[in-house]
C-alpha cells in the first residue's frame, strides 16, 4: 500500500508542476505523431501516380505492312492518352531533355523512328524487335524510376498485343485467300488427271521409238573410233611443230637484239678509237713540249749550281774575316781591362761574335742548297731522257690507233649488214610460229570436237538405253500419276471446304493477340502501402515514444523522502506502464479510426499494441536506470539495428548475412511479425506466441530495474529527479 501511496504522491507532485506535466502529455502523443505521420504519407502512394509527370516523345515515322499503313507509335500515344497511370506529357525530344535536366519529369519514354518498321519484321528471316527507349531520372527520385520501369513493361505488353493483332488479321486474310486457291487447285487437279491419261498413251509410243534409237547409236559409236585415233596423231604433230617454231622465233629475236647491241658497240668503239687517236696526237705534242722545257730547265739548273758555288766561296771568306775580328777584339779586351769595361767595346765585341756565328750558319745553308741543286740537276737530266723515250713511244701509239680506227669502221659496216639479215630472219620465224600455233589450235579444236563427238555418241548410246528403260518406268509412273491426280483433286476440294469455315472475328483476333490472362489470388491481401507498413511504423513509433518518455519522467527518485527502493520501483513501474498504456491506446485508436486501418481482430490489436509498448518501455527504463544517458545511447543503437533487421520493409533474406544474426535477438522482430498476423494474415497463433516473447523481454529488463532499486535503497535525486524538487 505504501508503494501505491508513493506512486500517487509522485503523480500529484507532477500535476502541480506544469513544467513536468505538459511534457508528459506531449510525450504521450509521440507514437501517434511518429507512426501516424509516416503512415499518412505512405498510406497509398500508387493512388496518386496520375500526378507523376512523365515525358513521352513519339519519333515513329510509321511503316507499310501487306499494303496497310502501320503506325504503332501513334496508336501507343492514343492509348496512353486514354489512361491515367501517370501524368503523361507529350513533348518533343528537345523539350524532354530540357525537362529532365531541370527535374521537371521523373522519366522519359522515347518511341524511335523505326518503331513501326521493326514491328513489321516478325515474318522475316532475321526479325528485329521494336524498341522503346526508357530514360529514368534516377538522380531525381530512385523509387519513381523503379516504378516507371514496371510501367514500361506493361506498355510493352500492350504494344506487343497490338502488333500481334495486326499480324493475326493479315494471317486470317491470307487463310481466306488460301481457301479460294485450294478450290482452284482442286479444279486444276481434275484437269491434270485428264492430261495424265493422254500422257500415258504417248509414253507407250515413246518407248517403241526409243528401242530403234538404241540400235542406231550403237552402230554410230563403233564407226567413230578410227577417226578419233587419227585426229589424236594430228594434234600431237601440230603441238610439236608449234613448240619448235616458237623456240626458233624466240632465238632469232634474242640474236637480233644481240646483233643490235654488237653494232651499237662497234659504232661506239670506232668513235672511241678516233678520240684515242686525237688524244695520242695531243699527247705526242705535249711530250715534245715537255722535252724542250726539261732541256731548258737542265741548263738553268747548271747555271744555278755555278752561282751557288761562287756564293759559298764568298760566304766562307766573310765567315773567316768575322771570326778574325771577333778574336782580335777578345784579345784587345784581355790586354786592356779598362777598355773591356767600356760599354761600346762590349757591344762591339758581342756584335762581332754574332756576325761570326751568323756567317757560319749562312755558309752551312749555302752548302746544303748547293748540294740540293746538284741533285736536282741530275734528276732533270734523267727526266729529260725519259721524256724523249715517251715521245718516241707515243709516235708508235698514234700509228697503231690509226690502224685500229680503220678496222673498226669496217667492222661497224659489216655488223650493220648482218643485223639487217637477222631482222628479216626473225620476222619469218615469228610468222612461222604464228602459223604453227594456228595449226596446233585447229588440231586441238578438231581433237576436242572429236572427243566431244565420241563422248556425245557414248552418252547418246547410254542415254538412249536409259531412256528405253525409263520409258517403261514412265509408263508405270503415268498410271500412278493418273491415280494420284484424282486423289489430289479430292483432297484439295476437302481442304478448300475446311479452310472456308475459318472466319475472322474481333474476338478471335484478340484471342491470338492475348491468349493468356492472369488470375491473381492473393494470400492474406494487403490493400495498400499504409497497411503493409503499419507493423513497421507502429513498432518504430512505440519504441521512440518509450525512449522520449525517459526524458520527462523521473527515472530513480520520488517526491516521498522516506520511500524505500521497492516503493520507488513500484512507483516508477506504474508511471511508465501508465505511459505505455496511454501511448498504445492513442496509437491504436488513430490508426484504426483516423487512418482507416483494417485488422483481423480489434481487441487483439489493442492488446498486442499495449504489450509491445510495455516491452519497449521496460527495456529502455532498465537501460536508462542503470546507465543514464549512455543507456539512452544504447537504446538508440538497438533501434538502429532493429530498423534494419526486423524485416519490416525488405525481406530478411535480402539484408547482409552478418545482419541476419541479430534478427532473433531483438524485440522489434517479434512485434513486426505479430502485427502482420493480427492485421493481415489472421494467424492469431503467431500473434499470441510473439506476444509471449515480448513479455519475456519486458519482464527480464523489469527484473534488472528491480535489482537496481533494491541495491540503491535510499532516495536518490539525480538527473530528471531534480525536476520534482524544482
Amino acid at each position: 500500500m505504501k508503494s501505491l501511496s508513493v506512486f500517487f504522491n509522485d503523480l500529484k507532485a507532477s500535476f502541480k508542476k506544469p513544467k513536468v506535466f505538459i511534457p508528459i502529455i506531449v510525450v504521450l502523443f509521440i507514437p501517434v505523431l511518429y507512426s501516424g505521420m509516416f503512415l499518412t504519407a505512405f498510406w497509398d502512394p500508387y493512388g496518386k501516380m496520375n500526378e507523376l509527370p512523365v515525358a513521352i516523345v513519339n519519333q515513329d515515322t510509321g511503316a507499310n505492312y501487306e499494303g496497310k499503313s502501320l503506325e504503332v507509335g501513334k496508336d501507343l500515344v492514343e492509348e496512353l492518352k486514354k489512361s491515367d497511370d501517370f501524368s503523361w506529357r507529350f513533348v518533343t525530344r528537345e523539350e524532354a531533355d530540357k525537362g529532365m535536366e531541370n527535374d521537371e519529369y521523373y522519366m522519359t519514354i522515347v518511341i524511335p523512328e523505326d518503331f513501326s518498321s521493326k514491328a513489321t519484321t516478325l515474318m522475316n528471316e532475321t526479325p528485329e524487335p521494336a524498341q522503346l527507349i526508357f530514360e529514368p531520372n534516377e538522380g531525381y527520385n530512385f523509387l519513381a524510376a523503379q516504378i516507371g520501369g514496371t510501367a514500361v513493361k506493361e506498355i510493352k505488353s500492350k504494344v506487343s498485343a497490338k502488333v500481334t493483332e495486326a499480324y493475326t488479321e493479315t494471317l486470317f486474310d491470307q487463310v481466306q485467300e488460301i481457301s479460294g486457291g485450294l478450290g482452284d487447285a482442286g479444279d486444276g487437279a481434275n484437269t491434270l488427271k485428264e492430261g495424265a491419261v493422254k500422257l500415258d498413251d504417248g509414253a507407250l509410243k515413246l518407248k517403241e521409238n526409243l528401242a530403234k534409237l538404241v540400235d542406231g547409236t550403237t552402230q554410230l559409236q563403233s564407226g567413230i573410233s578410227p577417226l578419233k585415233d587419227g585426229v589424236g596423231s594430228l594434234s600431237q604433230g601440230a603441238q610439236e611443230l608449234q613448240n619448235g617454231s616458237s623456240t626458233l622465233a624466240s632465238g632469232l629475236d634474242q640474236l637480233t637484239a644481240a646483233g643490235a647491241q654488237l653494232e651499237e658497240g662497234a659504232v661506239k668503239a670506232n668513235a672511241g678509237g678516233k678520240q684515242l687517236q686525237a688524244g695520242l696526237q695531243s699527247s705526242l705534242e705535249g711530250a715534245n713540249t715537255l722535252s724542250a722545257g726539261l732541256k731548258s730547265s737542265e741548263e738553268g739548273s747548271a747555271k744555278l749550281v755555278a752561282g751557288l758555288q761562287s756564293s759559298v766561296d764568298g760566304t766562307g771568306k766573310v765567315s773567316e774575316g768575322a771570326k778574325a775580328v771577333a778574336q782580335g777584339l777578345e784579345q784587345l779586351a784581355k790586354a786592356s781591362p779598362e777598355l773591356a769595361e767600356n760599354p761600346a767595346v762590349q757591344k762591339l765585341l758581342a756584335a762581332s761574335q754574332a756576325v761570326a756565328t751568323g756567317s757560319e750558319q749562312v755558309l752551312q745553308g749555302q752548302q746544303q742548297l748547293l748540294q740540293g741543286s746538284k741533285e736536282l740537276n741530275g734528276a732533270q737530266k734523267q727526266l729529260l731522257q725519259g721524256s724523249q723515250k715517251l715521245a718516241q713511244g707515243q709516235e708508235q701509239l698514234v700509228q697503231g690507233a690509226t690502224q685500229v680506227t680503220a678496222g673498226q669502221e669496217q667492222l661497224a659496216a659489216g655488223l650493220k649488214q648482218f643485223n639487217g639479215k637477222l631482222s628479216e630472219a626473225a620476222t619469218g620465224g615469228k610468222k612461222l610460229a604464228e602459223g604453227s600455233g594456228k595449226l596446233n589450235s585447229g588440231a586441238q579444236q578438231i581433237q576436242s570436237g572429236m572427243d566431244q563427238l565420241s563422248g556425245g555418241v557414248g552418252t547418246i548410246a547410254s542415254g538412249s538405253k536409259q531412256l528405253d528403260s525409263g520409258a517403261g518406268e514412265l509408263k508405270d509412273g503415268m498410271e500412278k500419276l493418273t491415280e494420284g491426280s484424282g486423289e489430289l483433286a479430292t483432297k484439295l476440294n476437302e481442304a478448300a471446304d475446311q479452310t472456308s469455315s475459318v472466319k475472322k472475328t474481333d474476338a478471335l483476333v484478340n484471342m491470338y493477340a492475348q491468349p493468356i490472362e492472369i488470375q491473381e489470388h492473393k494470400v492474406d491481401p494487403v490493400p495498400n502501402y499504409g497497411t503493409g507498413f503499419s507493423p513497421y511504423f507502429l513498432s518504430l513509433g512505440l519504441f521512440v515514444g518509450a525512449l522520449i518518455s525517459t526524458l520527462v519522467v523521473p527515472i530513480r527518485g520520488s517526491s516521498t523522502q522516506e520511500a524505500t527502493g521497492w516503493n520507488r520501483f513500484v512507483s516508477r513501474m506504474l508511471a511508465f506502464s501508465s505511459m505505455s498504456l496511454i501511448q498504445a491506446l492513442l496509437a491504436a485508436f488513430v490508426t484504426l479510426y483516423g487512418l482507416g486501418l483494417e485488422v483481423q481482430s480489434v481487441p487483439l490489436f489493442y492488446l498486442f499494441t499495449f504489450v509491445t509498448s510495455l516491452c519497449y518501455m521496460f527495456i529502455i527504463q532498465a537501460l536508462v536506470t542503470w546507465l543514464d544517458n549512455p543507456g539512452r545511447f544504447i537504446a538508440i543503437l538497438m533501434l538502429i539495428f532493429q530498423l534494419t533487421t526486423s524485416a519490416g520493409t525488405f525481406p530478411i533474406e535480402l539484408i547482409p548475412n552478418w545482419m541476419k544474426v541479430f534478427n532473433p535477438w531483438l524485440p522489434m522482430t517479434y512485434s513486426v511479425s505479430g502485427y502482420k498476423s493480427v492485421i493481415s494474415s489472421g494467424q492469431f497463433g503467431i500473434t499470441w506466441s510473439h506476444m509471449g516473447i515480448l513479455m519475456i523481454f519486458g519482464l527480464v529488463f523489469l527484473a534488472l530495474t528491480l535489482v537496481y532499486f533494491l541495491r540503491h535503497d535510499r532516495n536518490e535525486e539525480v538527473g530528471n529527479e531534480a525536476v520534482l524538487s524544482a
